[in-house]
């Protein structure tokens, strides 16, 4: 030990130790820096307009692009129907989150403990592209489950390439996310205010409304904000489970970059879907606080 402290003593004096923590955050700073000038190039691409003589932006700047996107019809659909999208999938989304996380983390039992664990973290190890095409083989025309009503005398259902399939989709994608969110918050809450509640004549609804509830809105924050934000940037899902009738934003800028290859309007998409999801997180913030993504600070 006293030679690994002489080599690093060496390496890096005491006299530097102030600037440890600003090299720390050097790797942070170098990608927030690359996003930016990401953003920056992008922000130039949206000023220019496709020639489509030579499929090259040109070279004078314009808002075109920006009252194209504003004004065609495709474009509000496809913003209306992602942001719309977002705020079912966030809603339904934590509706089932908060059962499983309240379950997971004041279950007496370590054997379901662990099981919910592992039925949690068991769909970070299969991509989201897997899981919608899984989806595609579960509910297909040919699928298990209209195989199965049809032993019944059902006829087939058409339950792919239309919007519910979509929601269904991100939910079943978003609900590993909440519950991670969720479980810090309810961890938190010492379970003898329940316990003290029920000693004070509430019922355990009571008690859960009036004391799990608004102790664990912080959760609810965090989880609904990662939940909408993720769910109106999602791209695999729309394109899967919708078929190509239910594109989200995401889907119409990879139209734009890769299939029209106009990468101004592409830009100028990206941009404004940057812009609503910036808004809506900054409505949430503003009326309800910004909950366990919050930094905190000690007091002195």
């Amino acid at each position: 030990m006293d030679v690994l402290e002489g080599v690093a003593a060496a390496i890096w004096p005491r006299s530097m130790a102030r600037a440890t923590p600003y090299l720390m955050l050097a790797p942070a700073i170098l990608l927030v820096g690359l996003l930016v000038l990401g953003l920056l190039q992008m922000a130039d691409s949206s000023l220019r307009t496709l020639d489509t003589n030579t499929f090259l932006l040109s070279e004078n700047y314009s808002l075109a692009n920006y009252r194209r996107a504003v004004t065609e019809p495709l474009f509000a659909v496809v913003a209306w129907r992602s942001l719309l999208a977002a705020v079912i999938v966030t809603a339904v989304t934590l509706i089932f989150a908060f059962p499983y996380a309240y379950l997971m983390v004041r279950t007496r039992s370590s054997a379901l403990r662990k099981i919910l664990l592992i039925a949690l973290f068991l769909p970070f190890f299969i991509g989201q592209v897997v899981r919608a095409y899984g989806w595609l083989i579960i509910l297909g025309n040919q699928g298990m489950v209209n195989e199965a009503l049809g032993l019944v005398g059902i006829p087939p259902m058409r339950l792919i390439y239309n919007y519910p399939a979509v929601l269904f989709g991100l939910v079943q994608y978003m609900l590993p996310f909440a519950v991670l969110m969720l479980a810090p918050a309810l961890t938190a809450i010492p379970e003898e205010l329940e316990a003290a509640a029920g000693s004070l004549g509430a019922n355990w609804v009571r008690s859960f409304r009036h004391v799990v509830l608004p102790l664990c809105r912080p959760g609810f924050i965090g989880a609904g904000v990662v939940v909408m934000t993720l769910s109106l940037t999602d791209f695999a899902v729309p394109a899967i489970l919708g078929g190509g009738s239910q594109d989200f934003i995401a889907n119409a800028i990879y139209d734009q970059f890769f299939r029209t290859s106009d990468q101004g309007l592409g830009a100028t998409l990206a941009l404004m879907l940057v812009a609503l999801g910036s808004i809506v997180v900054g409505l949430v913030f503003s009326l309800f606080g910004a909950g366990t993504l919050a930094v905190s600070r000690k007091r002195k």
